[in-house]
């Protein structure tokens, strides 16, 4: 391992699960550190910045979704849920509050390192070399293509790894609309009606970071039978 590992962070309650999750990532890779509830990752959060963080949704004194809720205030770091497997509403609930993915228990442990793995390849990179910004004018916000970064004024507009692909697919095709399914490929996520509902859920999270009325969207825009279109002025 070297700096350059990206470095998890396990939330779980469940201490065979911890170490067993712990020792399986650390040797495909990763530098992992592991909190045995909300109030535990927390502290380790106000000294360490991680590439992503692995959560389970069931914990005693504040659960999974509520600390993801609260993370997501100050920091866009990916979370990737642990939910029991069919609870829909949960795994619902998690990406309201800002989750970017969830994976149902039991899992197979190669199918969390593919996710984890999907998740951090869809996060932004920093531009090697300075280059003429593109910049897309939403009203007040501005978003700069080739920074991947979204602004409202001086002020950054916070973007989750999901929310900051889906600007990167949505920018790349202005004025054209893009089906549910073609989104749900390109974000990386298994075919289905359930990660086609996943994705309107991002999609509803990401309006209301760009637009004055999410209700009535003006900028990303639901193109009835055909999907959502980007409409930068």
């Amino acid at each position: 391992m070297n700096a350059l590992d990206p470095h998890l962070l396990i939330v779980d309650d469940d201490e065979r699960i911890r170490d067993l999750l712990k020792k399986f990532l650390q040797r495909n890779g990763f530098l992992v550190s592991a909190a045995r509830d909300a109030a535990h990752a927390r502290r380790i959060l106000e000294g360490l910045e991680f590439d992503l963080i692995v959560m389970d949704v069931m914990m005693p004194g504040e659960d999974g979704i509520s600390l993801t809720r609260s993370l997501r205030e100050t920091m866009t770091t990916p979370i990737l849920l642990l939910t029991a497997r069919g609870e829909t509403d949960d795994r619902i609930a998690g990406l309201e509050a800002g989750a970017d993915d969830y994976l149902g228990k039991p899992f197979e442990p190669k199918e969390l390192l593919l996710r984890i793995n999907a998740i951090l390849r869809r996060m932004p990179e920093t531009p090697s070399e300075q280059t003429a910004p593109k910049i897309l004018q939403l009203g007040p916000i501005r978003y700069d293509i080739s920074r991947g970064e979204m602004w409202q004024g001086s002020d950054l507009v916070r973007l989750t790894a999901t929310e900051s692909q889906l600007m990167r697919i949505f920018s790349a095709r202005p004025g054209e609309p893009i089906s549910r399914t073609t989104l749900v490929e390109e974000l990386g996520r298994d075919r289905g009606q359930a990660q086609e509902r996943a994705v309107d859920v991002q999609i509803t999270r990401l309006r209301r970071k760009i637009e004055p009325d999410p209700k009535q969207p003006r900028y990303l825009q639901t193109v009835r039978g055909a999907g959502y279109m980007l409409a930068p002025d």
